[in-house]
């Protein structure tokens, strides 16, 4: 005798619904790359303008070996993970406005599936973008070391998620008061950016700014893409940077699927 049909909802495996929401999100780029090109406009400009000027801080050989570029190339590939993942809450709340977000919570779709499919897209325009961003240095100085810049980049992948996820967590609990997303995000962005020794070593600044950037989790980012970048695999900075990348996406996610699941209740 056969079993009997089974009715209700469809049953997914959560990496096929994983899947199925990354698709979903990535199709905005693939529908509009032009602003993932757009995007690499101010990266490059610092690269270019902000980047000579730092031979005379960090030294024509650097820290780490090699031009300037060394040393701040990294920085500015954490740069465009902190400026592209930290908006992306503004595209959730596009969607609250319009009432897809609330489609999307109609579907069968468990709420972890679709704060993971969602952050895990933050991965596909940063490694594009980071991947353009380290290969246009390479005739100015830059020493290219390919694993480890690959390295590099899925350590940024896992932080990017962390913080998308977080980004998604703010856009849900300002969804009746859009302005509170925006001064928030632009009010911890920047103070990160600079504690962490994106742009200028923090070794000359004053000593609250160095007591700051200990505890900012960007800052051993910052130290352990730095030491990847310049082809250096042991060093306790690269332990220590995947630690805070891993708990930076852990907390993303488990305040990201907290907060998609409190939209609900």
């Amino acid at each position: 005798m056969s079993a009997p049909a089974t009715t209700g909802p469809r049953a997914t495996g959560a990496l096929t619904d994983i899947g199925n929401v990354w698709w979903r999100e990535t199709l905005t780029i693939v529908r509009d790359p032009f602003s993932l090109i757009f995007s690499l406009l101010q990266p490059l400009v610092f690269l270019g303008l902000f980047g000579p000027l730092l031979a005379g801080v960090v030294g024509d050989t650097g820290a780490l070996g090699g031009s300037s570029l060394q040393w701040f190339l990294p920085g500015v590939v954490v740069m465009i993970t902190m400026f592209g993942t930290s908006m992306t809450g503004s595209n959730l709340q596009f969607e609250i406005m319009t009432g897809a977000f609330e489609r999307m919570l109609a579907t069968p779709l468990s709420r972890s599936s679709l704060m993971v499919g969602r952050a895990l897209k933050e991965l596909t325009p940063l490694v594009v973008q980071a991947a353009i961003i380290t290969l246009v240095a390479v005739p100015f100085g830059f020493a290219l070391y390919p694993l480890h810049v690959l390295a590099g980049l899925v350590v940024l992948g896992i932080f990017g998620i962390g913080v998308g996820a977080l980004s998604y967590a703010l856009a849900i609990a300002a969804r009746k008061t859009e302005w509170i997303f925006w001064a928030v995000q632009q009010s911890l962005l920047f103070p990160l950016l600079i504690l962490s020794g994106m742009m200028l070593p923090l070794e000359t600044g004053p000593e609250w700014m160095r007591a700051a950037s200990v505890v900012n989790p960007l800052t051993w980012i910052v130290d352990a893409e730095r030491v990847l970048f310049a082809g250096t695999f042991a060093d306790p900075a690269v332990l220590w940077g995947l630690l805070a990348a891993v708990a930076t996406m852990a907390v993303g996610l488990t305040v990201g699927v907290r907060s998609i699941r409190g939209a609900t209740a």
